[in-house]
């Protein structure tokens, strides 16, 4: 159990290296809160979707990990906003019950895989008692191959607190202590350096996991706070110290997929706030661009009964009810529109049910204990299987990816529709003088850009299989590749998005003095509260980086939202 100094220890008498391997809490060293605030960034990191994020959902400020229940948003709430975890009593009393099942098969000389032998093609390698905490210790030293730009500090975080909650479930049987620690570094602001490459997503993450674990045993590099440095120097800044590993923990510390699911559980957040935003910035460029709501009429969407359909439908009526820019061209004789206007609620409904498949794998692995083998105390057994494949995961990143890469697709088509919609009523590339001035021609270059770019990101990596060790592991599933894609595929979607903003928002401009509807009135006004109209040309990237600050921040999701009613 971890244990707090006594005052005398921890005025320079402490040891470095506990003899019982027990963790050694400083409290006079313990900073009050996580030193640099939410840890959204990192040097060289390459998350970038909760930067500036507001808390958009109602979190708890402790959170409880019983490794049976845990919500996406606790994830997050952990892992990006810095809220306490804490593990509840009754997992403590299985975790207690796990270890003593190893401690008891170890003392009777079974044989068992990773703990009297060696891994993988190397399973038929017997290891002597003697030399089994070697064998945990090598294994994590070994394993720690990573290559690329570090994961960054929210993604590592969120993986943390999978993998407390995996074995908290007390299946994976490490001693209370192991969770101690990995509980403490998440509520003491130290977080592991992790190279984002290197994982095949079988046997799980194991590249990613040996360095999440070096740093409980003051190897490697860690942050604190979002300064990197030595672990062990992490560690002591945080009052806490190494332990040693015994039997079976290095392996229970490798094994599992929770770094793909931790990349994939705050994605697909993001995602949801994207596809939120996405049917703002539709409605807006849709009533601008003076197209018809008629395509949105419940009667429509009835017959064709996908969820994601008619709530996407209900969203544009309900943000364009009332517009004067609607009424001013009910009878203006067009019956049609091009499909991208036309054809919102059913592709941004599609979206919206790739996500939720997507949800309902993340939300079961995030329960799922994916180390192996698995104790089971109950009946004394160990038990050789699967768990720690990540196919689940690296199918509903896949699919997520092709959806939302298709979500930036459709809204490049609309930028592109408004800036050439002179039949409309609107000037050339929305340019307040066109010909002397360019407007926002290069807008859509941009978003072309980006769409091109998610096209190679998009396609799937769990097709892909290359075998390892030494053809023992012969089919992987690529998740980790396919959970870092998809946070590249979130970053080109919320640019193109931006890019369509930029056009609504000066679309709207050209048709005052008619009023917007009361929803995408609200989604105006927060937008030219961070970019001014457009009555010259000036550089538009900063206005689309100020865009994105906004995307992020949900700040015009929750004004149109106050207005309408939930998205």
């Amino acid at each position: 159990m971890l244990r707090t100094k006594s005052s005398q220890e921890s005025k320079g008498l402490c040891r470095q290296t506990p003899a019982s391997d027990e963790a050694v809490v400083d409290h006079s060293r313990v900073p009050a809160r996580v030193p640099g605030g939410c840890p959204s960034t990192a040097k060289g990191a390459l998350w970038s979707g909760a930067k500036g994020l507001a808390v958009t959902t109602s979190l708890k400020s402790e959170i409880t990990i019983d490794g049976r229940h845990l919500h996406l948003e606790d994830v997050e709430a952990v892992a990006v906003f810095n809220h306490p975890a804490r593990v509840v009593d009754e997992a403590w009393s299985a975790v207690e019950a796990a270890r003593r099942t190893v401690e008891r098969q170890f003392e009777r000389g079974a044989v068992i895989y990773g703990v009297t032998t060696g891994f993988g093609r190397l399973a038929n390698v017997a290891v002597p008692p003697s030399q089994a905490r070697a064998l945990q210790l090598n294994l994590v030293r070994s394993h720690a191959a990573g290559t690329g730009a570090p994961l960054a500090i929210p993604q590592v975080r969120a993986a943390q607190v999978l993998r407390v909650s995996t074995l908290a479930a007390g299946h994976s049987g490490v001693r209370r202590v192991v969770v101690e620690l990995a509980l403490a570094l998440l509520n003491r602001g130290v977080t592991p350096y992790v190279p984002s490459q290197g994982s095949v997503g079988a046997s799980g993450d194991l590249a990613p996991l040996a360095h999440m674990t070096l740093t409980l045993l003051g190897e490697g590099d860690a942050y604190f706070g979002e300064e990197r440095m030595p672990a062990r120097e992490a560690l002591s800044r945080a009052g806490l110290e190494p332990i040693v590993l015994h039997p079976k923990e290095g392996l229970s510390l490798v094994n599992g997929t929770e770094v793909m699911t931790g990349v994939a559980v705050l994605a697909l957040l993001r995602a949801e706030r994207l596809i939120a935003a996405a049917d703002v910035v539709g409605a807006m460029s849709l009533e601008s661009f003076l197209g018809t709501d008629a395509v949105f009429d419940d009667r429509i969407n009835r017959l064709r009964p996908h969820p994601g359909q008619a709530h996407v439908a209900e969203n544009l009526r309900k943000m364009l009810a009332q517009s004067e820019i609607m009424q001013s061209h009910r009878d203006c004789g067009r019956v049609q529109d091009p499909y991208s206007f036309r054809c919102i609620p059913v592709v941004h409904g599609a979206v919206r049910d790739a996500a939720a498949y997507a949800r309902r794998v993340f939300e079961i692995e995030a329960i799922s204990v994916t180390d192996n083998p698995l104790v089971f105390p109950e009946d004394d057994a160990f038990l050789t299987g699967g768990n720690f494949h990540g196919q689940p995961v690296a199918l509903a990143c896949d699919v997520l990816k092709m959806a939302m890469a298709e979500l930036a697709s459709i809204s490049e088509r609309r930028l592109y529709l408004l800036l050439n919609a002179q039949e409309r009523g609107l000037p050339l590339f929305l340019a307040p003088q066109s010909g002397v001035q360019s407007g926002l021609m290069l807008a859509q270059y941009t978003a072309a850009a980006l769409v091109s770019e998610n096209k190679g990101l998009a396609w799937p990596n769990s097709v892909d299989s290359i075998p390892t060790s030494a053809g023992q592991e012969d089919h992987v599933s690529m998740g980790m590749t396919a959970a870092r894609n998809l946070d590249r595929v979130l970053d080109n979607v919320e640019g193109a998005l931006c890019c369509e903003l930029l056009g609504a928002l000066a679309a709207v401009d050209c048709r005052r003095p008619l009023h917007c509807a009361a929803g995408t009135r609200a989604a105006y006004e927060a937008g030219r509260a961070v970019v001014p109209p457009l009555v010259e040309d000036r550089p538009p990237s900063p206005d689309i980086e100020a865009l994105r600050a906004l995307l992020r921040s949900g700040e015009m999701v929750r004004a149109v939202e106050a207005t309408v009613g939930a998205l």
